[in-house]
Protein backbone atom coordinates (compact mmCIF):
# COMPACT_ATOMS: atom_id res chain seq x y z
CA UNK A 1 0.00 0.00 0.00
CA UNK A 2 2.67 2.53 0.95
CA UNK A 3 4.99 1.16 -1.86
CA UNK A 4 3.43 3.55 -4.27
CA UNK A 5 4.52 6.29 -1.34
CA UNK A 6 8.14 4.98 -2.29
CA UNK A 7 8.39 2.51 0.99
CA UNK A 8 10.17 -0.67 0.43
CA UNK A 9 8.15 -3.97 1.39
CA UNK A 10 10.49 -4.21 4.69
CA UNK A 11 9.67 -0.59 5.59
CA UNK A 12 6.01 -0.84 5.07
CA UNK A 13 6.20 -3.92 7.75
CA UNK A 14 8.28 -2.05 10.51
CA UNK A 15 5.79 1.11 9.92
CA UNK A 16 2.72 -0.61 10.29
CA UNK A 17 4.02 -2.38 12.79
CA UNK A 18 4.85 0.56 14.98
CA UNK A 19 1.04 1.76 14.16
CA UNK A 20 -0.40 -0.01 17.29
CA UNK A 21 2.70 1.03 19.84
CA UNK A 22 2.77 4.26 21.13
CA UNK A 23 6.43 3.77 20.96
CA UNK A 24 8.67 0.20 20.28
CA UNK A 25 12.21 -0.86 20.13
CA UNK A 26 13.72 -2.11 16.93
CA UNK A 27 13.84 -5.26 18.84
CA UNK A 28 10.35 -5.19 19.51
CA UNK A 29 9.28 -4.67 16.05
CA UNK A 30 11.49 -6.85 14.45
CA UNK A 31 9.93 -10.04 15.79
CA UNK A 32 6.89 -8.21 14.52
CA UNK A 33 7.61 -7.62 10.86
CA UNK A 34 9.69 -10.74 10.92
CA UNK A 35 13.17 -9.19 10.22
CA UNK A 36 16.70 -9.48 12.67
CA UNK A 37 16.99 -6.78 14.91
CA UNK A 38 20.22 -5.14 12.66
CA UNK A 39 18.03 -4.96 9.61
CA UNK A 40 14.81 -3.36 12.00
CA UNK A 41 16.97 -1.12 13.67
CA UNK A 42 18.42 0.13 10.06
CA UNK A 43 15.11 0.30 8.46
CA UNK A 44 14.01 2.93 11.71
CA UNK A 45 16.85 4.56 11.07
CA UNK A 46 16.04 5.18 7.38
CA UNK A 47 12.13 6.21 8.71
CA UNK A 48 13.67 8.84 10.86
CA UNK A 49 15.87 10.27 8.56
CA UNK A 50 12.74 11.27 5.99
CA UNK A 51 10.93 12.02 9.41
CA UNK A 52 8.43 9.17 9.43
CA UNK A 53 9.49 8.48 12.69
CA UNK A 54 10.60 9.75 15.99
CA UNK A 55 13.71 8.48 18.05
CA UNK A 56 12.85 8.60 21.74
CA UNK A 57 14.81 8.21 25.19
CA UNK A 58 12.28 6.85 28.19
CA UNK A 59 13.03 8.75 31.23
CA UNK A 60 14.97 7.30 33.84
CA UNK A 61 12.21 6.59 37.52
CA UNK A 62 15.34 7.84 39.69
CA UNK A 63 18.27 9.57 40.33
CA UNK A 64 20.97 7.57 38.81
CA UNK A 65 23.74 6.46 40.99
CA UNK A 66 27.06 8.11 40.18
CA UNK A 67 28.97 5.28 41.28
CA UNK A 68 27.08 2.84 38.97
CA UNK A 69 27.87 1.42 35.73
CA UNK A 70 25.59 3.45 33.14
CA UNK A 71 24.17 1.20 30.87
CA UNK A 72 22.43 2.79 27.64
CA UNK A 73 18.65 2.46 27.46
CA UNK A 74 17.67 1.07 24.18
CA UNK A 75 16.32 3.46 21.93
CA UNK A 76 12.39 3.52 21.26
CA UNK A 77 10.63 5.16 18.11
CA UNK A 78 7.48 6.35 17.68
CA UNK A 79 5.34 7.46 14.36
CA UNK A 80 4.98 11.13 13.37
CA UNK A 81 1.57 11.63 12.79
CA UNK A 82 0.38 9.83 9.04
CA UNK A 83 -0.96 13.49 8.32
CA UNK A 84 1.87 15.36 8.81
CA UNK A 85 4.91 12.38 7.33
CA UNK A 86 2.95 10.98 4.65
CA UNK A 87 1.05 14.30 2.96
CA UNK A 88 4.06 15.45 1.87
CA UNK A 89 4.95 12.10 -0.12
CA UNK A 90 1.65 11.86 -1.26
CA UNK A 91 1.79 15.21 -2.78
CA UNK A 92 5.39 14.62 -4.22
CA UNK A 93 4.10 11.48 -5.97
CA UNK A 94 0.90 13.63 -7.39
CA UNK A 95 3.36 16.38 -8.67
CA UNK A 96 5.31 13.27 -10.22
CA UNK A 97 2.17 11.89 -12.03
CA UNK A 98 1.22 14.82 -13.28
CA UNK A 99 4.74 16.09 -15.11
CA UNK A 100 4.58 11.78 -16.08
CA UNK A 101 1.25 12.88 -17.78
CA UNK A 102 2.33 16.09 -19.18
CA UNK A 103 5.28 14.56 -20.61
CA UNK A 104 3.15 11.87 -22.34
CA UNK A 105 0.55 13.95 -23.57
CA UNK A 106 3.66 16.17 -25.09
CA UNK A 107 4.93 12.71 -26.74
CA UNK A 108 1.88 11.77 -27.93
CA UNK A 109 1.28 14.60 -29.78
CA UNK A 110 4.59 14.69 -31.71
CA UNK A 111 3.69 11.19 -32.33
CA UNK A 112 0.45 12.10 -33.79
CA UNK A 113 1.86 14.79 -35.51
CA UNK A 114 4.83 12.62 -37.15
CA UNK A 115 2.59 9.83 -38.13
CA UNK A 116 0.03 12.68 -39.71
CA UNK A 117 2.74 13.96 -41.87
CA UNK A 118 3.85 10.60 -42.73
CA UNK A 119 0.12 9.65 -43.56
CA UNK A 120 -0.68 12.89 -45.17
CA UNK A 121 0.29 11.80 -48.61
CA UNK A 122 -1.25 8.84 -48.39
CA UNK A 123 -4.83 9.33 -47.00
CA UNK A 124 -7.19 12.16 -47.57
CA UNK A 125 -10.04 12.75 -45.41
CA UNK A 126 -12.76 14.94 -47.43
CA UNK A 127 -15.96 15.78 -44.63
CA UNK A 128 -19.35 17.17 -46.08
CA UNK A 129 -21.70 16.81 -48.95
CA UNK A 130 -20.45 19.94 -51.26
CA UNK A 131 -16.68 18.30 -50.51
CA UNK A 132 -17.80 14.71 -50.89
CA UNK A 133 -19.69 15.70 -54.48
CA UNK A 134 -16.73 17.41 -55.32
CA UNK A 135 -14.23 15.42 -54.73
CA UNK A 136 -15.91 12.41 -56.35
CA UNK A 137 -16.58 13.93 -59.53
CA UNK A 138 -12.63 15.34 -60.07
CA UNK A 139 -12.05 11.47 -59.68
CA UNK A 140 -14.44 11.30 -62.48
CA UNK A 141 -13.63 13.91 -64.54
CA UNK A 142 -10.26 13.59 -64.36
CA UNK A 143 -9.45 10.04 -65.27
CA UNK A 144 -7.73 9.67 -68.74
CA UNK A 145 -7.08 6.06 -68.86
CA UNK A 146 -9.76 3.44 -66.74
CA UNK A 147 -12.31 4.23 -64.01
CA UNK A 148 -13.18 1.46 -61.51
CA UNK A 149 -16.43 1.64 -59.54
CA UNK A 150 -18.07 -0.27 -56.84
CA UNK A 151 -21.58 0.47 -56.70
CA UNK A 152 -24.03 -0.12 -53.67
CA UNK A 153 -26.68 0.94 -52.27
CA UNK A 154 -28.92 4.78 -52.71
CA UNK A 155 -25.95 7.82 -53.16
CA UNK A 156 -25.79 9.66 -49.91
CA UNK A 157 -23.40 12.94 -51.13
CA UNK A 158 -23.67 12.71 -54.93
CA UNK A 159 -26.65 13.00 -57.05
CA UNK A 160 -27.01 10.74 -59.26
CA UNK A 161 -27.43 12.83 -61.97
CA UNK A 162 -24.45 14.15 -61.70
CA UNK A 163 -22.58 10.56 -61.50
CA UNK A 164 -24.42 9.77 -65.17
CA UNK A 165 -23.01 12.69 -66.15
CA UNK A 166 -19.59 12.37 -65.54
CA UNK A 167 -19.94 8.91 -66.68
CA UNK A 168 -20.94 9.86 -69.89
CA UNK A 169 -18.24 12.31 -69.50
CA UNK A 170 -15.59 9.55 -69.08
CA UNK A 171 -17.26 6.95 -71.76
CA UNK A 172 -17.04 9.94 -74.52
CA UNK A 173 -13.07 10.56 -73.74
CA UNK A 174 -12.79 7.07 -74.15
CA UNK A 175 -11.92 5.90 -70.77
CA UNK A 176 -11.92 2.59 -69.85
CA UNK A 177 -15.13 2.65 -67.56
CA UNK A 178 -15.23 -0.77 -65.55
CA UNK A 179 -18.81 -1.15 -62.64
CA UNK A 180 -19.33 -4.01 -60.35
CA UNK A 181 -22.58 -3.60 -58.65
CA UNK A 182 -24.02 -4.71 -55.64
CA UNK A 183 -27.76 -6.52 -56.41
CA UNK A 184 -29.09 -3.77 -54.18
CA UNK A 185 -28.24 -1.01 -56.27
CA UNK A 186 -30.32 -2.29 -58.93
CA UNK A 187 -33.33 -0.64 -57.52
CA UNK A 188 -36.09 0.46 -59.53
CA UNK A 189 -37.15 0.49 -63.50
CA UNK A 190 -35.27 4.60 -64.20
CA UNK A 191 -31.76 2.72 -62.69
CA UNK A 192 -31.75 -0.32 -65.04
CA UNK A 193 -32.64 1.59 -67.57
CA UNK A 194 -29.97 4.21 -67.16
CA UNK A 195 -27.31 1.43 -66.54
CA UNK A 196 -28.58 -0.38 -69.66
CA UNK A 197 -27.87 2.98 -71.53
CA UNK A 198 -24.48 3.25 -69.95
CA UNK A 199 -23.61 0.06 -71.40
CA UNK A 200 -24.98 0.66 -74.50
CA UNK A 201 -22.27 3.88 -74.01
CA UNK A 202 -19.53 1.49 -73.78
CA UNK A 203 -20.10 1.07 -70.05
CA UNK A 204 -18.77 -2.68 -68.92
CA UNK A 205 -21.06 -4.20 -66.32
CA UNK A 206 -21.01 -7.02 -63.70
CA UNK A 207 -22.69 -8.03 -60.83
CA UNK A 208 -22.31 -9.36 -57.01
CA UNK A 209 -24.65 -10.40 -55.07
CA UNK A 210 -22.75 -8.08 -51.73
CA UNK A 211 -19.87 -5.97 -51.91
CA UNK A 212 -17.95 -4.61 -49.05
CA UNK A 213 -17.89 -0.76 -49.58
CA UNK A 214 -18.57 1.60 -51.98
CA UNK A 215 -15.14 2.62 -54.22
CA UNK A 216 -14.21 4.73 -57.34
CA UNK A 217 -10.29 4.49 -58.37
CA UNK A 218 -9.21 7.07 -61.03
CA UNK A 219 -6.11 5.54 -63.69
CA UNK A 220 -5.11 3.67 -60.44
CA UNK A 221 -3.88 6.46 -59.25
CA UNK A 222 -5.98 7.58 -56.59
CA UNK A 223 -9.08 6.25 -55.25
CA UNK A 224 -12.45 7.12 -52.83
CA UNK A 225 -14.19 5.32 -50.52
CA UNK A 226 -16.78 6.41 -48.43
CA UNK A 227 -17.22 6.49 -44.83
CA UNK A 228 -20.32 5.45 -43.37
CA UNK A 229 -21.32 8.10 -41.05
CA UNK A 230 -25.00 9.11 -41.76
CA UNK A 231 -26.61 6.48 -39.70
CA UNK A 232 -24.78 7.96 -36.37
CA UNK A 233 -25.96 11.81 -37.58
CA UNK A 234 -22.44 12.83 -38.83
CA UNK A 235 -22.02 14.92 -42.05
CA UNK A 236 -21.42 12.59 -45.12
CA UNK A 237 -17.47 11.89 -45.58
CA UNK A 238 -14.84 9.97 -47.31
CA UNK A 239 -10.75 9.34 -47.78
CA UNK A 240 -9.28 9.71 -50.65
CA UNK A 241 -6.21 7.25 -51.54
CA UNK A 242 -3.17 8.38 -53.11
CA UNK A 243 -0.28 5.62 -54.68
CA UNK A 244 0.41 3.58 -51.71
CA UNK A 245 -0.01 -0.26 -50.58
CA UNK A 246 -3.44 0.51 -49.71
CA UNK A 247 -4.39 1.61 -53.22
CA UNK A 248 -3.09 -1.46 -54.45
CA UNK A 249 -5.45 -3.15 -52.11
CA UNK A 250 -8.45 -1.74 -53.31
CA UNK A 251 -7.84 -2.15 -56.76
CA UNK A 252 -6.82 -6.28 -56.49
CA UNK A 253 -10.24 -5.98 -54.47
CA UNK A 254 -11.74 -4.80 -57.44
CA UNK A 255 -10.23 -7.23 -59.67
CA UNK A 256 -11.18 -10.32 -57.74
CA UNK A 257 -15.04 -9.12 -57.74
CA UNK A 258 -14.58 -8.04 -61.12
CA UNK A 259 -13.69 -11.94 -61.67
CA UNK A 260 -16.38 -13.17 -59.33
CA UNK A 261 -19.08 -10.65 -60.96
CA UNK A 262 -21.85 -11.96 -63.19
CA UNK A 263 -22.40 -9.68 -66.88
CA UNK A 264 -25.33 -7.96 -66.71
CA UNK A 265 -25.35 -6.25 -70.24
CA UNK A 266 -23.60 -6.27 -73.18
CA UNK A 267 -22.82 -4.00 -76.10
CA UNK A 268 -22.57 -7.11 -78.30
CA UNK A 269 -26.66 -7.10 -79.24
CA UNK A 270 -27.49 -8.89 -82.53
CA UNK A 271 -24.23 -9.86 -83.18
CA UNK A 272 -24.80 -13.62 -83.34
CA UNK A 273 -27.15 -13.04 -86.00
CA UNK A 274 -30.71 -12.38 -83.82
CA UNK A 275 -33.64 -12.36 -85.52
CA UNK A 276 -35.15 -8.73 -86.67
CA UNK A 277 -38.25 -6.75 -86.76
CA UNK A 278 -41.15 -8.27 -83.73
CA UNK A 279 -38.80 -11.22 -83.40
CA UNK A 280 -36.52 -9.02 -81.42
CA UNK A 281 -36.69 -8.85 -77.42
CA UNK A 282 -38.28 -5.74 -76.07
CA UNK A 283 -36.26 -3.03 -74.20
CA UNK A 284 -38.77 -4.11 -71.06
CA UNK A 285 -38.15 -7.58 -71.92
CA UNK A 286 -34.18 -7.54 -71.70
CA UNK A 287 -34.98 -5.35 -68.02
CA UNK A 288 -36.52 -8.00 -67.13
CA UNK A 289 -34.27 -10.55 -68.11
CA UNK A 290 -31.14 -8.59 -66.62
CA UNK A 291 -32.60 -8.80 -63.17
CA UNK A 292 -33.56 -12.38 -63.56
CA UNK A 293 -29.87 -13.20 -64.42
CA UNK A 294 -28.51 -10.90 -61.76
CA UNK A 295 -30.28 -13.21 -59.23
CA UNK A 296 -33.30 -11.56 -58.37
CA UNK A 297 -36.67 -13.81 -58.25
CA UNK A 298 -39.85 -12.99 -60.41
CA UNK A 299 -41.83 -11.46 -56.86
CA UNK A 300 -38.43 -8.97 -56.49
CA UNK A 301 -38.09 -8.11 -60.28
CA UNK A 302 -41.35 -7.53 -60.55
CA UNK A 303 -41.34 -5.15 -57.35
CA UNK A 304 -38.59 -3.53 -58.94
CA UNK A 305 -40.02 -2.56 -61.97
CA UNK A 306 -43.34 -1.81 -60.92
CA UNK A 307 -44.84 -4.90 -62.73
CA UNK A 308 -47.24 -7.55 -61.49
CA UNK A 309 -45.74 -11.31 -60.97
CA UNK A 310 -47.45 -11.84 -64.04
CA UNK A 311 -46.53 -9.61 -66.63
CA UNK A 312 -43.00 -10.78 -65.68
CA UNK A 313 -43.69 -14.58 -66.46
CA UNK A 314 -45.41 -13.43 -69.62
CA UNK A 315 -41.90 -12.02 -70.60
CA UNK A 316 -39.99 -14.50 -69.66
CA UNK A 317 -42.45 -17.08 -71.19
CA UNK A 318 -41.44 -14.80 -74.94
CA UNK A 319 -37.87 -14.73 -74.28
CA UNK A 320 -37.94 -18.66 -74.01
CA UNK A 321 -40.20 -18.61 -77.05
CA UNK A 322 -37.98 -16.52 -78.88
CA UNK A 323 -35.14 -18.30 -78.07
CA UNK A 324 -36.58 -21.58 -79.12
CA UNK A 325 -35.78 -23.05 -75.39
CA UNK A 326 -38.04 -25.20 -72.48
CA UNK A 327 -35.95 -23.93 -69.49
CA UNK A 328 -34.80 -20.97 -68.11
CA UNK A 329 -31.08 -22.02 -68.13
CA UNK A 330 -31.09 -22.55 -71.41
CA UNK A 331 -32.56 -18.60 -71.65
CA UNK A 332 -29.58 -17.67 -69.87
CA UNK A 333 -27.26 -19.64 -72.01
CA UNK A 334 -29.13 -17.96 -75.38
CA UNK A 335 -29.06 -14.72 -73.93
CA UNK A 336 -25.35 -14.96 -73.75
CA UNK A 337 -24.68 -15.99 -77.11
CA UNK A 338 -26.78 -13.71 -79.03
CA UNK A 339 -25.43 -10.84 -76.67
CA UNK A 340 -28.79 -9.84 -75.03
CA UNK A 341 -26.93 -9.60 -71.64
Amino acid sequence: MLQALGLSPSEEAVYTALLARPTASARELAGQAGLGEGESERILLALAARGLVAAVREAANAAPDPAAVRVPRPVRYRLTPPSVALAPLLAEQRNALHLAETAFSRLDEQYRTTAARTAGGVVEVVVGVEQVAHRFLQLQLGAQRELLVFLVGEPTAVPREDTDSSENSALGRGVDFRVVAAKDYLSGHEVVRDVREAVAAGLELRTADSLPLKMVVSDRERAMVPLDMTDSGGEPSAIVVHPSGLLTALVHLFEREWDQGRPLFTTGAGAHGEPAGDQRPTEEELEVLALLLAGMSDRRAASELGLSIRTVERRVRRLMDLSGVESRLQLGWHAARVGWV
